[in-house]
């Protein structure tokens, strides 16, 4: 009997759920402004094509990191919001913006220096 190889890097799984394409983008939007409609949402985040935000809303549903609320009304109205379960990266969020702020500085000088082929030193 084989077993399934054990991944070296045990954030792997929260890396692929929380970080994919455009996933972090609406779980900020949401977890900073609340509860939005589809187009609010849309509005907010340049460059997201809706087929992309239904995917990335269906998929963080799934995971149970964003609550849908679906009011029945005419014309019908659905809002999105984050749930407690994604408000709890709000700390991992925090900490992201603040390594941002002290270092993505260096991160564009040493591309900068790659890119010119200067060596580091």
């Amino acid at each position: 009997m084989t077993t399934a190889p054990v991944d070296p890097c045990p954030i792997t799984p929260v890396i692929d759920l929380v970080f994919g394409r455009w996933s972090t983008q609406v779980l900020w939007v949401l977890t900073h402004d609340g509860k939005l409609r589809f187009t609010e949402l849309q509005q907010r985040i340049p460059g997201l094509t809706p087929k992309v935000l239904t995917q990335r809303l269906r998929q963080l549903e799934r995971d149970g990191l964003v609550a849908r609320t679906y009011h029945p009304e005419v014309p019908p109205r659905v809002e999105y919001e984050a749930t407690p379960l994604a408000r709890t990266l709000t700390p991992v969020f925090s900490s992201i913006v603040t390594w941002s702020s002290e270092h993505l500085g260096e991160v564009l000088a040493a591309r900068a220096a790659y890119d010119s082929g200067e060596t580091p030193g």
